[in-house]
């Protein structure tokens, strides 16, 4: 019998610890994929931050190493320059890269640091209790917005990508989903490329992933996906939000 399924090479045998209907687990099978596609598990170096993705370096195949929580990308920056022939990226959560995190993914991405980020964005802070995050929408209910996000008291939510985008140093960047099988090819195309940029040497890739945290947001797997079709794709852009001249051959 023919097997057409099965476990990545890009992933270790550990068993995924999230909670049920986290889709941190899909976003994570999608990069150990690529991983193993491109060949480039054994030349390959992540960086793991603090909260939920976190636990990324027991799933990852990869040599990693772990960073204060919001400094991946600067940990990352080191790494890269100290062994500019190892494939560096970092995968983090949007309480990470968006908040304590966010000068570093800035300046990181100014410089044009030929590096990849994934970042993973389901709008609070999972691990430490469902806090107010910046990418937080509008009226949404955390344990620090019980009332709902209030715009003149908290501002608006951070579309970091589209931010992201705007900076010369950065050669591709995609907001992307794994809410359906389509968005999750798409998701897994994006991730690729962005590997495929830094494999050429072009500069800094960014690719964000709508994900859900049923525990946080007080609904059934089902119904979460649901809530992040309905509220969180209106507000953040969609596709490929650059894609620098170089890249479109790759």
């Amino acid at each position: 019998m023919q097997k057409v399924f099965g476990r990545p090479k890009g992933l270790t045998e550990v068993a995924f610890s999230f909670c049920p209907g986290c889709t941190h687990g899909i976003i994570m099978r999608l990069v150990g994929e690529v991983l193993e596609e491109l060949e480039i598990i054994e030349d390959t170096i992540g960086v793991s931050p603090v909260g939920c993705a976190g636990f990324c370096q027991d799933f990852f195949s990869c040599d990693f190493v772990g960073a204060a929580h919001g400094r991946a990308q600067a940990v990352g920056t080191g790494i890269k320059r100290a062994l500019p022939d190892r494939i560096v990226f970092t995968y983090q959560g949007d309480g990470d890269i968006a908040a304590i995190g966010t000068q570093h993914a800035i300046h990181t991405a100014a410089r044009g640091e030929k590096i990849t980020s994934i970042m993973v964005n389901n709008a609070i802070y999972g691990m430490t209790g469902g806090q107010m995050a910046p990418t937080t929408l509008e009226g949404m209910k955390t344990s620090t917005s019980p009332y709902g996000r209030d715009l003149v008291i908290n501002g608006y939510p951070l579309d970091l990508p589209k931010t992201i985008a705007t900076l010369d140093g950065v050669k591709y960047v995609a907001s992307v989903s794994v809410d359906s099988p389509k968005n999750i090819l798409q998701a897994k195309k994006a991730i690729k490329k962005a590997f495929q940029v830094q494999q050429a040497g072009l500069g800094f890739a960014l690719v964000s992933v709508l994900s859900t945290c049923p525990t946080n947001w007080g609904l059934s797997p089902v119904d979460s996906l649901k809530w992040l079709r309905e509220n969180m794709m209106p507000v953040y852009e969609m596709g490929e939000l650059k894609v620098a001249e170089e890249v479109k051959n790759l």
